[in-house]
Order: C-alpha cells, then structure tokens, then sequence
C-alpha cells in the first residue's frame, strides 16, 4: 500500500535546486496569491493527455516533445510562440506519416521556467554572484540586483504562462493547424534545403496522400481534425512553492492535478527517492516523466517507478533517456531489459540534447547535430534489439532561426555560433534543424515500423 501524502508533504522533505528567498514574507504573500488564481489547464486535459500516452506506452502512438531550453520574460513575443508552435506542426506531421500513427504534440511552453544549474554560484572576472536559475526566480544580466532570487517573478511567470496557453489554443483550434498549411510549409523546407532530393520523396508521398483525401471527400471543411490539433504543455517542475499553488482537486475525481501543466517532469538532478521532486510529484494525477541519466541505476529506476506508478498504470509515467551519444549505446539497453522483464508499463522517450553539451572552441556552449542524430538512431537500435517500443522523442529547440547546435544541413560551424545565440541557458536546435531531424526520424519510425510488420508476416 502506498504511503499517505499530502500537498504540502514536499516541504519536510530535502530539496534541491531551489532560490534561498531572503524576504520569507514576500515569497508568502506571493504563493497566497498564486493559491487562488485560475488553473492553468484543467484536469480533464490532463487525463486527455494521460489516455493519448498510454496509446504511446502500448506502441499505437508517438510522442513529439520540445521547445524552449528556457523561457524569458524579456524575449516574449507572440511571434516566438507562434514560429515555435508551427515547426513542431511541420515536425508532427512528417513523423505521423514515417510512424502512420498519431504523433501526441507537447510543447516546453507555457512553464518552462526554472532551471536546474551545475553551480550554486558563478564567477565573471573575478565576481561571484548567485546563478542563474529561469526568469521565474531571477534575471540573467550579471549583476547583484538581477540575480537576487524575487518571489515576484512567480506572478509575471504565471501571466506569461496564461497568455501563452490562451495563444496556443487559438492556433491549434483556429484554423493555423490546418494539415495543408502544414503541408506547405514542409514543401516550403524541403526546396531550400541543400538535403532536398533526400527529403523530396517523403514530401511528395505525404502530398499525394492529401490529394487522396480530398479525392475521398475528405476535407477541411467536412473534417474538424484537419484543420484542428490538440496541443499540450509541459515543463520541469523545479520550483516546486509555485508547483503547489496550482495544484487543485478536481471536482470530478477529487484527484489532485498540478495545474500548471498538462505533463510535468523530474530532472536527472532531482529524482532521488528520498527527496521533495519525487515526493510532490507521485501524488497528482498528471502524467509525469523522469529524466533518466548515465548514472540510473536498474535498481534505483525500478525503485522510482513504483514510486511515481504505483499501479502500474499506462500512461501514467514516461521515462526519457538522455545518456549521451557516446554512452547510451551500452547503458540504455540493460535498463530497457530490466524494467521489459519485471513488467513495468512507461513509455520510454529519447531526449538526445543534455548528453551532448559540450564548449566549443569559441566559448560557447553548444551541440553537435550528429551527436544528437546519433543517439536518437542508438535509441531506436536499442529498443528494436530489446523488443521494446521506441515511444517518442524531446527536443530543446525553437522555431527561430538561432545560431546554437553546430552542423546539420546549415552546416553551422563553431564560428557561426556567434551569429544569432539568444538561447538564455542551453542551446536549442533551430527551425531548420528540428525540421531536418523530423525527416530522419520519420525514416527510422518506417524503417522500425516494417521491421515489426515483417516479423509477423513471418510469424
């Protein structure tokens, strides 16, 4: 039998990775505030989502997560939510026809706040001042005022959050998600990337499969969900005070949801056991996902999942992998062994960007684009040897046209990083990129997906 909880059990419980408010007061006033304001989302979207991952979890779906490393407040705009938003359509679409199953959209949007940071404290000629830590505990500029931790910021990030959701919803049900659109702008990427030919003949099959449609009747105008899109958020629930103030009961359960967020995750730094993240986290009834670093042990994993899914439920629980290109191939497949032979239902996802970060010559943090190729390609390698299902993907990445992961088509070099690195924290894939990676994915999920047709032909 599970161990009681309450809301505010995360409190008694170690925590890290969280702002040393020196005015306890004002971080009160502020959660009291918070406490009453409308949710986020609502529950029944997040059991919406639920049911979709569970479809994931069984093999009858994919998950496409990604977006911003970490939000601002000062590059908000709604043409960065938008540009966002529509690179994750055109990625969705060539993934749903390589997979020729429902993609489930996910956006790091609308939360992604607060990140966790290697050091407490960071040094500039000389100078120690507290790290940045996400625009919803402190600001980015070195200097003493802006990286003094403000509970304040917790309101602004909410607004922010409320007027990004109310955006999104607008596109995906307003017509801007319309499949033809999308269709457009893949044939738009496909034509001026020096990867054309490659790409052309998927571009051409996706089309002529819409002219069938119409062909059929079936049409924007007689069909909602071609003009229409369900989208949810999720982001990394660190700063957990705001966490819990916008986590309600549902009137229709009496479940607790965190209604920040449709889905919500633990970071590889935060998932002990014994800890506050996975203590908070195992009693709402959102669908949750764990970070699984190269330090997970088999033990530790099970451990963690019969925590956070005590009942085993599909859906309930992703897992996403983010070993690193150089490491996942040994490290992952003994871990998907072991959770497949004690039972353990979770949907298994491939996060190929934090296990890749390395300095470049210049100074700037960035990502090899083959690195992160090459682990989602191990990745999938992995679970067609262990006879476990490859279930989705997690991107940092932006619809904007960043200089900040080296190579792909672009063939971004180490001295264009200069050009246009605006991330505030990691660096993201940019448009063209996502867009480029979407096409060699969608060619693995084929691949994979005749593969298993195959083997039961032959069955």
């Amino acid at each position: 039998m599970a161990k009681s909880w309450s809301l505010d059990g995360w409190r008694k419980l170690p925590i890290k990775h969280q702002p040393d408010y020196a005015d306890v007061k004002a971080r009160s006033a502020v959660e009291e505030q918070i406490k009453v304001f409308p949710p986020l989302v609502f529950a029944g979207e997040a059991r919406n989502l639920r049911d979709r991952l569970a479809d994931a979890a069984n093999g009858q779906a994919f998950l496409l997560q990604g977006g911003d490393c970490a939000e601002s407040f000062a590059e908000f705009h709604p043409d960065h939510i938008r540009d966002t938003f529509r690179v994750l359509l055109q990625m969705a679409v060539v993934l749903t026809f390589g997979a020729a199953l429902p993609v489930i959209k996910v956006g790091r949007m609308a939360g992604q706040f607060a990140k966790p940071r290697s050091s407490d404290v960071e040094v500039q000629d000389g100078v120690e001042l507290p790290s940045y830590r996400g625009d919803i505990i402190n600001g980015i500029e070195f200097s003493e005022s802006a990286r003094f931790p403000e509970p304040a910021r917790m309101l602004q990030a909410y607004s922010q959050a409320a007027a990004t959701l109310n955006l999104i919803r607008a596109f995906a049900q307003g017509g801007y998600a319309d499949l033809h659109q999308v269709h457009r702008w893949n044939l738009g990427f496909v034509s001026g990337s020096p990867q054309a030919e490659r790409y052309q003949d998927l571009a051409d099959r996706i089309g002529e499969s819409l002219a069938f449609m119409e062909a059929c009747g079936l049409t924007t105008d007689e069909v909602a969900e071609l003009r229409q899109t369900d989208f949810f958020t999720s982001h990394e629930a660190l700063l957990l005070s705001y966490e819990e103030m916008l986590t309600r009961v549902d009137s229709t359960s009496g479940k607790w949801f965190d209604c920040s967020a449709h889905m919500l995750w633990i970071g590889d730094r935060t998932r002990a056991l014994d800890e506050a993240h996975v203590e908070f986290l195992r009693g709402v009834e959102n669908p949750i996902g764990v970070k699984v670093g190269p330090t997970m042990e088999q033990d530790e994993l099970l451990q963690l999942i019969d925590a956070l899914n005590p009942n085993n439920e599909p859906g309930r629980l992703t897992l996403i992998a983010r070993m690193g290109a150089d490491k996942v191939g040994n490290l992952l497949p003994p871990l998907l062994a072991r959770v497949k032979s004690e039972g353990r239902s979770v949907l298994w996802a491939c996060d190929p960007m934090h296990g890749n970060t390395v300095k470049s010559s210049t100074g700037y943090k960035t990502r090899p684009f083959d690195s992160i190729v090459s682990e989602v390609k191990q990745f999938f390698v992995a679970h067609q040897a262990e006879g476990t299902y490859a279930g989705g993907v997690h991107f940092e990445m932006t619809g904007r046209d960043v200089t900040e992961c080296i190579g792909g088509a672009q063939e971004i070099t180490e001295e264009n990083l200069r050009d246009r690195y605006h991330t505030h924290c990691d660096p993201r894939l940019n448009a063209s990129q996502s867009l480029e990676l979407a096409f060699l994915i969608a060619e693995q999920l084929k691949a994979q997906r005749q593969g298993v047709t195959r083997e039961a032909t032959a069955a």
